[in-house]
């Protein structure tokens, strides 16, 4: 790739990526961006027909390099006069004398001259999805939220924000037009590179120019025997037989790639700046990259929408697997091979520096203070030579594997309660291959403490608590057999300590006594709602899943799963007493458009959840990206009215 010419900022524009509504509070407001240069920014806020206007400047505004051209703008403004709520506040981020209307017009509405939003008293609505992938053969979910913006509702019917449960990127699953792109968004920047331990190339340079970059990133990793499992980790991937087939060849290896993959998922501008030419292929690999190209077209096509919702709603997120690797951290064994070896311990750490950049920051700026001091000592590094220093990159990514404060607690009415369902993990001792339970007792003591004496809470895990029974089960069997990475097999009853004593935490007298549960993960979406046993006027709990934003399950493999699973698993089954021991009353709603008693809804899109004052679901929806009416997920009187209940065991 030829270098970028000292005078590519001059045809720059200003602001790449951004701006993106973070975490939203009445004396707080957090935005993140990027602009090609340091960029000296002030913000407007109009409401009740009065403007104030501030400097983003010193602790207000945090600015990283992130190579010659490009700066991550990190805004964490804290205001003395709280803003009001329930009402819509225009803001305006302005450059000198231009304002977003002028360097960035798609992020407005009609004729509206700046973007807004509004900051709600409570959750009385919100939006949620999760797994975006970028080259999946389905419409955009993100591009729901844009059009209901578009039809201007007023304040009190705007969602109070927008939670992203997982998979915002897929930094381990990558179209070979998107790596192409980001390739040459890597030299239109002047993103830095670095230099790689423990692999066949030497540094980033000669890593984006190998022959094998393309489909064939496996072929990099050092000639060994000893290396034969992490080829398959991070590479070749684990047949999937039961649920996918992996598609690591394109995996993510440096910080650069993955922070140019970021810039080019979350804004249009981007891609306005390079002209990907499709690299030497092989004729099979010219193929899938002539067929991906059409995916990655349409998927660019609606990056202006996706940058309104950003730009006015407060957006909430948290990791799971794919935004670092696929199965990141399954089990004991799975981190001993991947954090064994430099090169893929690089590759993981890279991935969780720019979530940490580009997506935990913005939910919690105050757990990150120390770990962004040494990120932004290490960008400095990188200005003299244009390459990290490796030593100071391997210290903070060393800092940021044992790092403990991605969950997040929101000052929300219900409570919203964000886990961190992936590094914290309660290991097997007994074996080693088996899953590890999604919390260690720790983090569950830490979550039981938050929960204390809150009349109802929202509780976002990535996976959902409380799944689908047939599925946990084959994931249950291929776990015995010693290849839980076949079936992923990640769910919380997998582990029978995490199960437990999340179970007693919902038991508990002193917490609360109507909990909403969001996930995602598994590329369909459901609702149940739950009654645990042996606890006086309840707690009821509903576990909400959407999944995925732009990605679906195999359609014909769900409607098998979903048909036995409602034979298997109907009240009066003895598997029901025979596989599982706590008893709990489960009873699913029934998708709207249902055809056939489907439990489970196969659309890619988003969902939309109503709540009540005192935290309970009204009314659930999944906003279809394709175009159909949203599907509502209605109670099923039968099973309700039913005399004996679907009884289920851990």
């Amino acid at each position: 790739m030829s270098p970028v010419l000292p005078s590519a900022q001059e045809s720059l524009p200003s602001v790449l990526a951004g701006p993106m509504l973070r975490r939203l509070e009445a004396r707080r407001v957090v935005l993140w961006l990027v602009g090609s240069r340091a960029l000296a920014l002030s913000l407007r806020f109009s409401f009740d027909g009065h403007s104030t206007e501030y400097r983003l400047e010193g602790d207000a505004c945090r600015v990283i390099p992130l190579g010659r051209h490009a700066f991550l703008h990190l805004i964490d403004l804290h205001l003395d006069a709280p803003l009001p709520c329930d009402q819509q506040i225009d803001y305006d981020l302005r450059l000198g004398d231009e304002g977003i209307a002028q360097w960035a017009p798609h992020l407005t509405y009609g004729a509206a001259r700046q973007p807004s939003f509004v900051l709600r008293s409570r959750i009385d609505q919100l939006l949620h999805g999760s797994c975006r992938k970028p080259h999946y053969p389905s419409a955009e979910g993100l591009l729901c939220a844009d059009h209901l913006l578009a039809t201007g509702p007023a304040p009190e019917q705007r969602p109070a924000l927008l939670m992203m449960s997982g998979d915002q990127v897929y930094a381990d699953d990558v179209a070979g037009p998107m790596l192409r792109a980001i390739h040459q968004l890597i030299a239109r920047l002047g993103l830095f590179g670095e230099r790689l331990e423990g692999a066949v190339v030497s540094d980033s340079a000669v890593l984006y120019s190998h022959p094998a970059s393309y489909y064939h990133r496996a072929d990099l990793l050092p000639a060994l025997e000893s290396n034969e499992t992490l080829r398959e980790r991070f590479f070749g991937g684990a047949r999937k037989p039961i649920f996918t087939s992996s598609n690591a060849d394109n995996h993510l290896v440096t910080l650069a790639e993955v922070l140019a993959m970021y810039l080019l998922v979350w804004s249009p501008v981007p891609w306005t700046l390079i002209e990907p030419q499709v690299p030497s292929l092989g004729t099979k690999e010219e193929e899938r990259y002539r067929l991906e190209q059409e995916r990655i077209d349409a998927f660019r096509a609606g990056l202006a929408g996706t940058a309104r919702v950003f730009a006015h709603l407060p957006t909430l997120m948290i990791f799971d697997d794919h935004d670092i690797t696929d199965d990141w951290n399954l089990s004991a064994q799975w981190e001993q091979t991947a954090y064994g070896h430099p090169f893929s311990k690089r590759i993981i750490g890279n991935a969780l520096l720019a979530y940490m950049l580009c997506q935990g920051w913005g939910n919690n700026p105050d757990a990150f203070t120390d770990v962004l001091d040494k990120a932004q000592s290490l960008a400095a590094t990188a200005e003299a030579d244009h390459h990290f220093d490796s030593r100071a990159l391997d210290e903070l990514i060393d800092e940021l594997l044992v790092f403990n404060r991605w969950q997040y607690v929101m000052p929300t009415t219900p409570a919203l309660l964000v886990l961190d369902t992936r590094t914290r993990r309660w290991r097997s001792e007994i074996n080693l291959k088996r899953p590890s339970g999604l919390l260690d007792w720790e983090a569950l003591s830490e979550l039981q403490h938050e929960l204390l004496d809150h009349p109802s809470a929202i509780i976002v895990s990535p996976a959902p608590i409380f799944g689908v029974k047939l599925i946990e089960t084959v994931q249950r069997v291929f776990s015995w057999f010693g290849h839980p990475l076949l079936v992923d097999a990640e769910n919380w009853m997998a582990h029978r300590g995490a199960a437990q004593v999340i179970l007693n935490i919902f038991r508990h007298s002193r917490t609360p006594g109507c909990y909403v549960v969001l996930s995602g993960d598994v590329h369909y979406s459901f609702v149940y709602e739950v009654l645990i046993r042996h606890r006086k006027q309840g707690p009821k709990i509903w576990q909400i899943t959407s999944s995925g934003v732009k990605n679906e399950f195999p359609r014909r493999l769900l409607d098998v799963f979903d048909r036995l699973n409602r034979w298997l698993y109907a009240p009066r089954s003895p598997l029901n007493w025979l596989t599982k021991r706590r008893r709990m009353q489960v009873v699913p709603r029934t998708p709207e458009h249902s055809k056939a008693g489907e439990r489970l809804w196969n659309s890619a899109g988003l969902g939309q959840v109503f709540f009540d004052v005192q935290g309970r679901p009204t009314r659930i929806f999944q906003l279809n990206a394709d175009g159909s009416a949203p599907t509502e997920f209605l109670e099923d009187r039968d099973e309700v009215a039913a005399e004996h209940p679907v009884v289920r065991r851990i």
